[in-house]
């Protein structure tokens, strides 16, 4: 029987440090772009992962008659990063995260929940197991599930940005990488600590490396996207456009277009040019520990804007597309500024 000192330390080891190094992940974004309410909600997708999981595991257990340990090598790892990268792989299609820091804490939120699921099971079925399990499973198993996910979704972001589009078969890579790492920790060719104290090592220098690459592009797209923008905007509102090239481009698109809907064009630029600025903006006052007040007027732009992509269909949004400067990130940064309204 466990003292009380002994139940809250294996509570607490094996519970909390997952949730510290999440915290840690947070705290160091420069741009604080991922919501508390988008992270629980990450969360509470891995304890859904861990839940189905238990479920499928437990089925093809007995399905399948072999022995525990070797479903644990072969067969959990495909079971588990497949729940686990189904609310990640959602969440960079629907264009929720703009950067790769952003899809590497929801992956380490999702897999934080999934861990805390299954150490509250574990801590009822091993209950008279030693401290030292409790802090392999904390240090390392935990921090596992977590890093793993949070690698899955860096690699399937990469290919999101450069395809506009997850094509399932391009990921597969990431997918084998990250149930080959799963399984290579349960083969336990190292001890339990040397396996925990090599995840310690090893993922915080990927995830530096990561938060030091995203930093850096992204200071670059806003010096760039910010300046264009500005002074496209500046062209359309000052009347003069029709004397530079986009304007005779423009002007062109009356021989494919109806003249009301190269007007409606001439608009939805406009206004995509305003938010994406508008959205820059609140980059940068936020890097800068600003917190930017609501503008009330965003709502309305934003159901002008759907309205008019609508309007102008999908030939035309392209007609206009070389002067946008659109890109997921572009798209997702204009769906947080609409968050903020």
């Amino acid at each position: 029987m466990n003292t009380p000192i002994q139940e809250l330390l294996r509570i607490s080891f094996s519970l909390l440090p997952v949730f510290f190094f999440l915290l840690g992940l947070i705290l160091i974004d420069s741009y604080k772009l991922v919501k508390l309410q988008a992270v629980l909600i990450s969360i509470i997708a891995g304890c859904g992962a861990a839940l189905g999981s238990f479920l499928i595991n437990s089925s093809m257990l007995d399905f399948l008659a072999i022995e525990f340990k070797t479903y644990s090598r072969y067969c959990a790892p495909i079971v588990e990063e497949s729940l686990k990268a189904a609310f990640l792989i959602y969440l960079i299609r629907k264009n929720k995260m703009g950067f790769t820091v952003d899809t590497a804490i929801h992956g380490f939120a999702i897999g934080a929940g999934f861990a805390f699921l299954e150490n509250i099971y574990y801590l009822r079925a091993m209950s008279e197991a030693t401290l030292i399990t409790w802090i392999i499973r904390g240090f390392g198993t935990a921090i596992m599930h977590g890093g793993v996910t949070a690698i899955f979704g860096i690699i399937a972001k990469s290919f999101h940005d450069q395809q506009s589009s997850i094509k399932y078969f391009a990921i597969l890579p990431a997918f084998v990488l990250a149930i080959g790492i799963h399984s290579l920790f349960n083969h336990f060719f190292l001890t339990p600590l040397q396996s925990t104290l090599l995840l310690l090592f090893v993922f915080p220098i990927i995830i530096s490396l990561v938060y030091s690459q995203s930093e850096k592009s992204t200071q670059n797209w806003l010096g760039v996207g910010f300046d264009t923008d500005q002074e496209l905007l500046e062209l359309i509102t000052s009347g003069n456009l029709s004397e530079t090239k986009i304007g005779r481009y423009l002007h062109s698109l009356r021989d494919k277009f109806p003249g009301e809907i190269v007007v409606d064009m001439l608009c939805f630029l406009r206004i995509h040019l305003e938010l994406s600025i508008r959205a820059k903006g609140i980059l940068m006052m936020q890097e800068s520990g600003f917190k930017p007040a609501p503008d009330p007027e965003i709502k309305a732009k934003f159901k002008e804007l759907k309205y008019l992509e609508k309007s102008i269909g999908p030939i035309g949004h392209l007609a206009i597309l070389p002067f946008m400067h659109t890109s997921n990130r572009n798209l997702w940064q204009l769906h947080m500024l609409g968050g903020n309204k």
